[in-house]
């Protein structure tokens, strides 16, 4: 039996707690180097929705041919998100992350036609601008992992027309983060640099990692199309 045959809840939990708060870019990418290993699994011990939530609400609005369209999957980790778009019939994609231990299990799953190394915040995405009719970022919209002026990143490599969805936890310890990131929303709203599609609140995003709260954590799932 492997050890991740025999992860349980609380090891994912302690896991996940430990890259929460102020840590080092370069401890945050040797911790999601380590975790990769368990990624999948821990996902499932967490019962992590978001990947699922966001090719749904993709899949409920694009209008186009899906297997001719460009995916971008930013902060793409192992492919969860990549593997639930293919199921609704999307099959071009581009990953980009900060791990080179997540990239390395991307790739075994086939899914990219290509992946790329960058740090959100730190560097630009290392796509061309206006290349792609999807841009999904999952997961990794929080204090600890990126600022909220990376959205502007994720319009600028959407086509015009294209869609942009994105998720954040809605719970305590991510709350004037969320309020930041919807007010940089309503900025590029009032730009012109988009339009706001659908914003869905969820009461169960994930298995709460805070003891004092919900057995549940609240998200909220955004979508937008690029003007």
């Amino acid at each position: 039996m492997s050890s991740a045959d025999t992860r349980t809840f609380e090891m994912a939990k302690d896991s996940l707690l430990t890259v929460r708060g102020n840590i080092t870019t370069e401890d945050k990418i040797q911790f999601y180097n380590r975790w990769a290993k368990t990624y999948e699994q821990d996902a499932v011990l967490l019962e992590y929705r978001p990947p699922s939530l966001v090719a749904a609400q993709v899949s409920a609005h694009f209008s186009g041919e899906r297997r001719a369209a460009a995916v971008l999957d930013v902060a793409c980790g192992t492919g969860l998100t990549a593997k639930m778009m293919k199921r609704e019939g999307f099959e071009r994609f581009v990953g980009v992350d900060c791990s080179e231990g997540m990239l390395q299990h991307a790739r075994q799953s086939g899914l990219y036609q290509d992946l790329k190394m960058a740090v959100l915040g730190d560097q630009p995405l290392p796509v061309p601008p206006g290349d792609f009719d999807v841009v999904m970022l999952v997961g990794c919209l929080s204090s600890s992992h990126a600022p909220v002026t990376v959205i502007r990143e994720l319009c600028r490599a959407t086509k015009q027309g294209g869609l942009i969805s994105m998720t954040t936890r809605g719970n305590r310890d991510n709350a004037s983060y969320k309020v930041a990131l919807e007010a940089e929303m309503k900025q590029m709203e009032e730009e012109g640099l988009w339009r706001r599609v659908e914003v869905t609140d969820v009461n169960e995003l994930q298995r709460s990692l805070i003891d004092d709260e919900d057995d549940y954590t609240p998200g909220c799932v955004y979508l937008f199309q690029r003007l």
